[in-house]
């Protein structure tokens, strides 16, 4: 891969390659016979009941608040999906990870345990499993030269900033889409995987999309993630107050008839749908949003690290695991994306 330097504004020492290729969006092929062991993983909660609190109620204007990770920020793309330059060099973040004295010689990882295919308690052998949990293994055995070399933390979605910022983690894998308000506040990879938002709604129902279908309908989306941002713009009359500290917490709320659809990232949705054929995802994605492993904007060597763990693992790797997790909810035909890719 021929890595170059951009040049336009805002893009300064930032680095991009190739553009990506492969299918776009998410079509399910329902799965009937599932598990009754990995359907029970819906009720599992992703945090000690009462840790996040309720479902936060809207105000007056239809949300409890001001999303954080709108995807219509004012960056290029550049800012967007650049990235520091792949790198081996072993800086100060790596050094410390290495001989720290809690947990040294260990990445520790802020992941999911609730989002099926992606990253999952296996309830046979209670290991984590899934697309992003691969993912995990392949950046500890290049940068500590063993695989399970990771100690794993599992936390809710909205909470996946915070964990970096507080030092709780290195790293979060967990189907985090790159914002321009989430750069903000952490650094991100390059992209690793492409994905949109869709509609999640039980079997029958009469809502077609992200549409005028909406109008009335009670819908649950994760608190400061990119569906709640899109909802806030655009909710064609839908009633978004439900919004829940992890995004798993919506599809529990949809099959107990809490709500009329849930709004998330269609390759979640995919898994969720597979979960439980009573579920199903209608209409087309409407956004088109791009996961990277985030971390704290100061380890820049431990992003550059990952950078090029990276450039080996979409060569050999990232379809293996793609096979694996998604290919049968998501298409046998992906690829993974290029680390430069367009809005």
């Amino acid at each position: 891969m021929t890595w170059r330097r951009t040049h336009e504004a805002g893009a300064a020492g930032r680095w991009r390659g190739p553009a990506p290729t492969g299918r776009r969006g998410a079509a399910v092929a329902a799965v009937a016979g599932t598990s009754a062991l990995v359907a029970g993983l819906l009720l599992v909660p992703s945090a000690p009941p009462g840790a996040d609190g309720p479902a936060r109620a809207a105000g007056p204007h239809g949300a409890a608040h001001a999303s954080k990770v709108s995807a219509s920020a004012d960056c290029t793309n550049d800012e967007l999906y650049g990235s520091v330059p792949p790198s081996t060099a072993e800086g100060p973040t790596i050094k410390e990870i290495k001989t720290r004295t809690d947990k040294p010689n260990r990445l520790i990882v802020g992941v999911d345990q609730n989002s099926y295919r992606w990253g999952f308690r296996n309830p046979r052998t209670n290991d984590l499993e899934g697309f992003d949990i691969d993912l995990v293994r392949r950046i500890a055995k290049e940068v500590l030269g063993d695989e399970k070399a990771v100690a794993f933390k599992t936390i809710p979605t909205n909470q996946r900033i915070a964990a970096i910022q507080n030092g709780d983690v290195d790293m979060v894998v967990r189907t985090m889409t790159i914002t321009c308000e989430r750069l903000a506040d952490v650094a991100f990879s390059t992209v690793y995987f492409e994905t949109g938002q869709q509609l999640l709604v039980p079997q029958g129902s009469p809502v077609t999309g992200y549409d005028s279908s909406l109008k009335g309908r009670r819908l649950c989306s994760a608190e400061n993630s990119t569906a709640l941002g899109e909802l806030e713009k655009k909710s064609f009359g839908a009633d978004i107050r439900t919004q829940v500290p992890n995004q798993l917490d919506c599809l529990v709320r949809l099959q107990l008839g809490q709500v009329d659809g849930v709004v998330t990232d269609s390759a979640l949705a995919a898994g969720q749908a597979a979960q439980d054929p009573a579920v199903r995802l209608v209409g087309e994605p409407f956004t088109k949003e791009y996961y990277g492993v985030a971390m704290k904007k100061d380890a820049t060597d431990l992003v550059a690290r990952v950078n090029r763990v990276l450039e080996d693992y979409r060569k050999s790797g990232w379809s293996a695991s793609y096979d694996k997790w998604l290919a049968a909810d998501l298409g046998a035909d992906a690829k993974p994306p290029g680390p430069e890719v367009s809005p």
